[in-house]
């Protein structure tokens, strides 16, 4: 039997896990915090946008409603309307979409509607604003509840991330504002940031001839990046970074962690100058707690068991897993599995319960028995999907992202990169 998201909560009351997943995410939009499903760990934002809640209409009208007025507003605006679903989507709103994927297939799935009017974008904040940047100047960008946003992407903020660039460039002796290449035609360091990250990150590297990776084509980036530049600044995701370099045969002493709240990100001159990778130190919550124990669990329980996690989990999962990959990576690796295969997952529940769906005739099943889906995933619900289709049928543009030009256009180069630099 396969235990729902809710169930496995009930069943672990140790959980550090907000419990309150199964209540409907509205109840939480005035709240802060990352809402249902969240770990308690998480930080609360100083400032998460904070929209009005989804109108009481819509809280009280059942699925079976919901779902016939989105099918009906999709029905009505046709080749108008293209809706993104991200793999961790929950069901009720994936099968909806036009596109589902992970963050690099949607970024290239906008560019594929230029016909599209209205592009609804249901994932969360910096991926509408990603859909923004790379959409044409007719087209809008709408993400059903503004609440959805990234506690990865909150861990690093411009005013952060700047004033390490300035340290950082003040160490390796260079201007911050316009850094050279050396006499061998490369620069002391360049900035990359991954896709969980604000748009003025994104232009910051921009700026600074750095580039966006998703976790499809870090290992593409990265090679881009060190054939430019002797190091690089890699943020916000610590484990991602970590292990895309590792794999490459970069040695753990010339990845030290940047701390934005410590001098000189808590190292010495002499570590940034044997330096090879920069790790911010930021996480998501859910990768984070997958362990090694949990694998050798599985593998006890379930001798020849395969494993595959995400490679936001941290180094020593990775380490101890089977293989990891992104999560269209993950998916591609249970596609080629064979009847009566087990597979345990390091990954969001709700990706993991869509493949243990779609292959009854294999054992599949997370490595974490205390579920803590992507909360803010979680925030997009049939209820606002219905909603914002019934508000643009109507003339209307509902909870449209608009990234200003100034930052939407370095950011654009940047994105421009990442787009060019084709998972492997």
């Amino acid at each position: 039997m396969t235990l729902s998201v809710t169930q496995r909560i009930e069943l672990s009351p140790s959980s550090s896990c907000n419990t309150k997943l199964a209540d409907d995410p509205w109840a939480f939009d005035l709240q802060p915090g990352y809402g249902p499903g969240s770990s308690e760990a998480d930080p609360i934002p100083d400032a998460t946008t904070r929209p009005g809640q989804l109108p009481q209409a819509y809280q009280e009208m059942s699925q079976q409603q919901l779902h016939e007025r989105i099918r009906r507003a999709k029905a009505t605006l046709a080749e108008k309307l293209v809706i993104l679903g991200h793999f961790y989507q929950r069901d009720e709103v994936v099968q909806h979409a036009d596109f589902l994927g992970d963050s690099y297939q949607l970024a290239k799935a906008a560019l594929s509607k230029p016909e599209a009017e209205h592009i609804v974008f249901c994932g969360v904040h910096f991926m509408a604003e990603t859909a923004d940047i790379l959409s044409e100047e007719h087209q809008q960008v709408i993400l059903p509840n503004l609440a959805a946003g990234c506690s990865m992407a909150d861990m690093a903020d411009e005013d952060s991330v700047e004033a390490a660039w300035e340290d950082i460039c003040e160490v390796y002796g260079v201007d911050p504002e316009h850094v050279e290449p050396g006499a061998d035609g490369k620069l002391p360091i360049l900035p990359v940031t991954y896709m969980n990250s604000s748009a003025a990150l994104k232009a910051f590297c921009g700026r600074h001839g750095g580039i966006v990776c998703t976790s499809s084509n870090a290992t593409t980036v990265l090679e881009w990046a060190f054939e430019r530049a002797h190091r690089v600044l890699f943020f916000p995701d610590q484990h991602l970074g970590r292990n895309t370099a590792k794999a490459m045969g970069v040695p753990l002493e010339q990845m030290p962690m940047w701390n934005p709240r410590r001098t000189l990100g808590g190292n010495t001159a002499e570590d940034l100058q044997q330096a090879k990778v920069l790790l911010w130190h930021g996480f998501c919550s859910v990768h984070k707690r997958f362990n090694v124990r949990q694998i050798e669990k599985a593998r006890e329980e379930y001798p020849g068991c395969r494993v595959i996690v995400h490679p936001e989990s941290p180094m020593p999962v990775v380490d101890a897993a089977d293989a990891a990959g992104s999560t269209d990576a993950i998916r591609k690796y249970v596609a080629a599995s064979s009847p009566g295969d087990v597979i345990a997952i390091g990954t969001e529940i709700n990706l993991v319960n869509r493949l243990t769906s779609e292959y009854p005739d294999r054992t599949i099943f997370c490595l974490d028995p205390v579920i803590c889906p992507c909360s803010t995933m979680y925030r997009i619900h049939p209820g606002y999907l219905a909603w914002v289709l019934d508000e643009i049928v109507e003339g209307r543009t509902p909870n449209q992202i608009i990234v200003p030009e100034d930052v939407a256009e370095p950011a654009r180069v940047a994105l421009d990169r990442m787009l060019a630099a084709a998972p492997k």
